[in-house]
């Protein structure tokens, strides 16, 4: 497993974990200046920045491949107020909040595979687009009340040969930002061939899909 890219600036440090990065683009798009597509030797500088900027980057990151440290004491990466799983067109489903994968702590953001093909599974590695993994970003909305809290830990613990089970707060969001479905407790399609997306219904064991 590749080590993150750790590159040290004046007042930030910014970590770059290449096998999280499902290449969104919103890095070289928003801030070429700063994460430099198509060049040789170093190609990230978090000097080019402000630190205000450079956290702003990161926390537009899908997938957490990008994370930050302020040196300037100012404030670092903290869990959301709302845990949130966006269901991402023909693509993963997106985490954000306190999360727990596979029982160790992980970053606030991961995009984790519902495509079956990923081989870096539980998490994306833009494989979808390979297999022409077709999917909609926009499922039907479930009736569901507000929950209690809506912060806290999200425990993901994927199965082996199986979906993601999901326990904690967690409100489930349309690529367009439209809440489907709060809960406290689910299972996610991995396998990619539920007819319930993003849920599981049991598929996985009927075509035989395998996690390893």
């Amino acid at each position: 497993m590749s080590q993150p890219e750790v590159v040290r600036g004046k007042d930030v440090v910014i970590r770059f974990e290449a096998r999280k990065c499902i290449h969104s683009r919103m890095c070289v798009l928003s801030r070429p200046d700063v994460f430099v597509p198509n060049v040789q030797g170093e190609w990230i500088h978090p000097d080019a920045a402000t630190p205000d900027e450079v956290a702003a980057l990161a926390l537009a990151c899908p997938s957490g491949a990008i994370q930050y440290e302020r040196l300037d004491g100012g404030p670092q990466e903290r869990p959301p107020i709302v845990n949130l799983v966006r269901v991402r067109e023909n693509g993963p489903i997106a985490f954000h909040g306190a999360l727990i994968i596979d029982g160790s702590p992980s970053s606030f953001r991961a995009t984790l595979c519902r495509c079956g093909a990923s081989k870096d599974k539980p998490f994306c590695d833009g494989s979808h687009a390979s297999v022409a993994f077709a999917a909609t970003g926009e499922p039907a909305t479930q009736e569901s009340q507000p929950l209690p809290a809506r912060d806290g830990a999200v425990k993901v613990t994927p199965r082996k040969n199986g979906p993601l089970l999901i326990e904690g707060n967690l409100e489930v969001v349309s690529g367009t930002g439209r809440t489907i479905n709060r809960l406290t407790k689910t299972a996610f399609c991995r396998c990619g061939q539920s007819s319930n997306k993003p849920y599981c219904d049991g598929t996985h064991a009927k075509v035989g899909f395998t996690t390893e």
